[in-house]
């Protein structure tokens, strides 16, 4: 009986022993991101015996439970890559010598503390690369989302500059109604290769697929009818557009009617036509335009022109005043490039550009377990599926039991300080019990000899 229970003892400093090296783990991961409390839990040890009368010690084993469902504190943060779950699910990660090491086991932690890496990669504080489904520009993935092996590394600085054509141009220009024919305008197209002279000009801006910039004039001149006025929009640089379709910059012509009141009037007199003389509803329809391509590719675009309402004097007026451009405004936007990076609720990754523009580029998957507390522990606060935890479940942000992407934000650690310290207590005062039973145990053994 002594040495079963000298026995007994020895296990009982094993398991308090592991029950103390449980809590230090614990304790030492107070402010670990995403971290996950792990308890020590004890079964006892029964030795079977053939006497029922007799008793025989069997000790007690420690095993521990880590409680990877339980949700941390979610803290705020201020950087735009500090990332969080917030409800079911994980982070995919990938542990590898480098981001695109395909032979890097998938991982998945709530530990959200990304930056980037030198090369651009997201990566968390334990070295694990953030994994995401690509997506076209609506943040819609383009790929099989249920494969794990369509999912790729998250990386935005792969991404050139992007620019965005302009579609269309709304002018708000006054147009001296004292104005008389100057009798130079005879033929469309003098005024855009400038054998006529205009009774008023003014320019814009506009840019192509590439981003690039280009002045477009819009010329007008009286014409010999009362309120009429004979206009032409050609590019500045006739190099820019096809010289076979654009001769001399010209993309449109026509002529603008005015009311006795100033007002515009698009049903009844003025006309568009693009440059190769169709007609176009005024001022509906688009102009084409086929830029010249040289060494750089241009795509072919069309520009709308908004002159103003039919009947307000909300774009084109005519009045006794000095001719004069109000306003204008332009849409599209010059090359930009890449300075910053923005991530949605729904996991949807943006990359931001310092022209304004905005590109959507990945979308973080939430995996999800049947048994997220059958996870084993992996290196760097992350963990595997296991056959307690099921195969992982790979959901869209806030969709099926998936919790949502919260960004600008950390999960804390689940370690409750106050519990520690007293499971600290419990547990050497269990192991100073322990230590008793082996002395006094081996006391009892010191008497047997003796005898």
């Amino acid at each position: 009986m002594a040495f079963t229970a000298l026995a007994a003892g020895v296990s009982g400093l094993q398991a308090f022993t592991e029950g103390v090296g449980v809590i230090a783990d614990n304790i030492t991961n107070v402010n670990t991101i995403g971290y996950k409390e792990t308890r020590s839990r004890f079964s006892t040890l029964v030795t079977e015996t053939a006497a029922l009368s007799s008793y025989s010690p069997g000790g007690v084993r420690a095993f521990s439970e880590t409680l990877v469902s339980k949700q941390g504190l979610l803290q705020p943060s201020g950087s735009a890559t500090d990332l969080s779950v917030d409800g079911n699910g994980f982070f995919v990660v990938r542990a590898g010598a480098d981001a695109e090491d395909t032979d890097g086991e998938l991982l998945y932690t709530r530990a959200g503390a990304f930056t980037q890496d030198s090369e651009g990669y997201f990566k968390n504080t334990a070295g694990l690369y953030l994994m995401g489904w690509p997506t076209d520009s609506l943040g819609t993935p383009t790929v099989n989302k249920s494969q794990l092996d369509e999912l790729e590394p998250i990386n935005i600085n792969n991404l050139n500059g992007l620019g965005s054509a302009s579609t269309e141009v709304s002018l708000r220009v006054n147009l001296d109604v004292d104005t008389t024919d100057n009798g130079t305008y005879t033929a469309i197209g003098e005024l855009a290769d400038g054998t006529a002279t205009a009774d008023f000009e003014t320019n814009v801006n506009i840019y192509d697929s590439q981003g690039r910039s280009h002045v477009v004039n819009i010329a007008v001149v009286k014409d010999a009818n009362a309120n009429t006025w004979n206009y032409e929009v050609f590019f500045d640089d006739t190099s820019v557009v096809d010289a076979t379709t654009h001769t001399d910059g010209l993309i449109a012509y026509g002529e603008l009617v005015f009311n006795t009141d100033g007002s515009i009037d698009l049903g009844g007199g003025s006309t568009m036509f693009d440059a190769g003389g169709t007609a176009l509803t005024f001022p509906g329809d688009a102009i084409p335009i086929t830029y010249d391509n040289g060494t750089v590719e241009v795509d072919a675009g069309s520009i709308t022109f908004d002159f103003g309402d039919d009947g307000q004097k909300t774009g084109f007026v005519q009045s006794a005043t000095s001719s004069s451009r109000l306003s204008y405004s332009v849409d599209g936007a010059a090359f930009g490039n890449i300075n910053g990076v923005s991530v949605t609720e729904e996991g949807i990754v943006t990359a931001l550009f310092d022209n304004g523009l905005t590109l959507s580029v990945y979308k973080l998957p939430v995996a999800v377990f049947q048994n997220a507390d059958g996870l084993t522990r992996r290196q760097g606060n992350a963990f595997g599926s296991s056959d307690l935890s099921g195969d992982v479940n790979l959901q869209d942000a806030g969709d099926s039991g998936a919790g949502s992407i919260a960004p600008n934000s950390l999960e804390q650690s689940t370690v409750d300080l106050a519990s520690e310290f007293a499971e600290l207590i419990k547990v050497q005062r269990a192991f100073s019990a322990s230590t008793r039973i082996i002395t006094t145990s081996d006391e009892i053994l010191e008497e047997l000899t003796r005898l």
